[in-house]
């Protein structure tokens, strides 16, 4: 039952608002260039002048940060609507028709979930090249599986309710029936699926860039500025520190928002 549960759904909007107004500002202002190196600086703590230091080429790490947050979060946004959006379809249609047309986008469905998403996300990675719009792609058709398995089981279930049989019987069309009237009853289970499987493509993109497949320099990105900073854990941890608080905050953000909408999360 779709139900809200208010201290996390609470928690979840503060955080997840915060990062989001960062992110928009970031679009339009940060202090100082994001790709901007100044050696005489670099490797600065935290001060007035660079609110989380400078890295080792002397950029500001605040800038690179919101910048790298804001990449990380399109990507998570794109791939999980090119998941959802798909899956719909395929869950709408295997979920009303069943039969062969069940069948074979199933087993299709079946096909992709069968290898591990990491892996299969590699794979794609390197037959098509890296860079966002690749990950993009490649984030998107691992998402399909699940959000076409969960709208499928919604759609089967509903068909045979009354309100459906009395549209059926007063001459709605099935397409309407379908995208009108069913759909929009699957949303409380879907938007809890969104939220985690954002969550999931925030890791994925970070793990991604950091193994050097991801966004590409000079555009900042958290899971490569990770990888970058391992270098420096004692010398200057700050600099870890604010990459990887980043991705906690978008990861733990939407985490309560599908915890307080009273989700199971993604299988």
């Amino acid at each position: 039952m779709f139900q809200i549960k208010d201290k996390n759904f609470r928690a979840g909007l503060i955080i997840t608002g915060a990062m989001l107004l960062i992110i928009l500002v970031g679009t339009f202002w940060t202090p100082y260039d994001p790709n901007a190196m100044n050696a005489s600086i670099k490797m600065s703590a935290p001060s007035l002048y660079h609110l989380l230091g400078t890295d080792n080429f002397g950029r500001d790490i605040f800038s690179r940060v919101v910048e790298g947050a804001g990449a990380t979060f399109l990507i998570a946004l794109a791939s999980v609507a090119i998941g959802l959006v798909l899956g719909l379809v395929i869950g709408a249609l295997t979920g009303w028709y069943g039969g062969w047309v069940d069948e074979v986008l199933m087993r299709l469905n079946d096909s992709i979930t069968a290898f591990p998403s990491i892996l299969l996300a590699l794979v794609l990675i390197a037959i098509f090249g890296g860079g966002k719009y690749n990950i993009i792609l490649a984030l998107g058709v691992l998402f399909i599986p699940t959000f076409a398995r969960i709208v499928r089981m919604e759609v089967a279930r509903q068909k045979n309710l009354d309100y459906v049989r009395n549209a059926r019987l007063m001459g709605v069309k099935d397409m309407r029936i379908l995208f009108v009237h069913i759909l929009p009853n699957t949303l409380p289970v879907l938007l809890s699926t969104v939220a985690i499987g954002f969550n999931n493509a925030v890791l994925a993109e970070a793990s991604m860039s950091y193994l050097g497949i991801g966004v590409q320099p000079p555009d900042p990105s958290l899971g490569r500025m990770l990888n970058e900073a391992q270098a420096y854990l004692v010398s200057a941890p700050w600099y870890a520190l604010s990459a990887g608080l980043a991705i906690i905050l978008l990861v733990l953000g939407f985490g309560l928002l599908s915890d307080g909408l009273g989700g199971d999360g993604l299988a």
